[in-house]
């Protein structure tokens, strides 16, 4: 069995040990095989992210042999295996991967698994999104993009870790553990100056550790950036957290109860 890693540069792990591909069009082959997910990607389609505009004159050919040292490669790496990953379909090339041999696979089950939790669920919630983040050794492809078809499904990739925090924010905060998350959160809120959620879950944080007017001040910040970079003003819900902070609305602290903090529209 070998397990597939694009959550960070490329890497394909065996049973002794982490294995390289070599050569950058083998690794934009490997890469465009694995985010399609199981599903055949046409020659035409993997030239295009190969080799872009410089598409070779004998393009079927240099691919065929792409295609074949891949074989090589993957039969040299699981000497057992019966049969060849690489599959020839009349729609194009297809890598098989098996559930739990992909880790961007496994990382977007436990976000949907999260997303159908319970509030009553925060601790567990907390404790996978946890396990499913570090799953990440650095950007996706390490940063080696390929075409489209990688650069499409690493911001996929990105937007679902950016959902995994959230959620994990979220789940932290109905457990108490403002504190605890502050550094984390500053941090995403940094990194990510545009994306509310950030700035509502920093600003509960904030106010729930005893920070009302940081918690404001993180509110004033976001509402210039908002104007300054998009000529927008802060959403509803982001304007309902800053109101509640000024009323020191109970719903912040979930009045006491390890409760889901989300205000509601009133």
């Amino acid at each position: 069995m070998l397990r597939f890693s694009v959550l960070g540069a490329l890497q394909i792990l065996t049973a002794t040990g982490p294995a390289d591909i070599s050569g950058d069009l083998q690794r934009t082959l490997v890469q465009t095989l694995l985010v399609s997910e199981g599903q055949p990607v046409s020659g035409e389609g993997l030239a295009e992210e190969m080799w872009g505009d410089a598409v070779p004159d004998n393009q079927a050919n240099a691919l065929q042999a792409h295609i074949s040292r891949l074989r090589r490669r993957l039969r040299d790496l699981e000497p057992g295996r019966s049969s060849s990953r690489v599959t020839i379909h009349p729609s194009g090339y297809r890598l098989t991967v098996a559930e739990g041999e992909l880790d961007a696979a496994e990382f977007i089950r436990a976000v949907r698994l999260a997303e159908s939790a319970g509030p009553d669920d925060a601790a567990h919630t907390a404790r996978m999104l946890g396990d499913a983040l570090a799953m990440w050794r650095g950007p996706v492809f390490g940063g080696f993009s390929g075409g489209t078809l990688c650069q499409l499904a690493g911001a996929r990739y990105e937007e679902y870790r950016m959902r995994a925090m959230e959620l994990r924010f979220d789940a932290e905060l109905r457990l108490g553990r403002h504190a605890a998350v502050l550094a984390e959160l500053t941090e995403a809120h940094t990194n990510h100056p545009l994306r509310e959620r950030f700035c509502e879950q920093l600003m509960i944080a904030l106010y729930c550790s005893g920070r009302q007017a940081d918690a404001l001040d993180v509110f004033r910040r976001m509402r210039r950036h908002l104007d300054d970079e998009l000529g927008i003003q802060p959403s509803p819900s982001l304007r309902r957290v800053e109101n509640a902070i000024l009323c020191h609305d109970p719903a912040l602290t979930g009045g006491g109860a390890r409760t889901p903090i989300r205000l509601q529209p009133a």
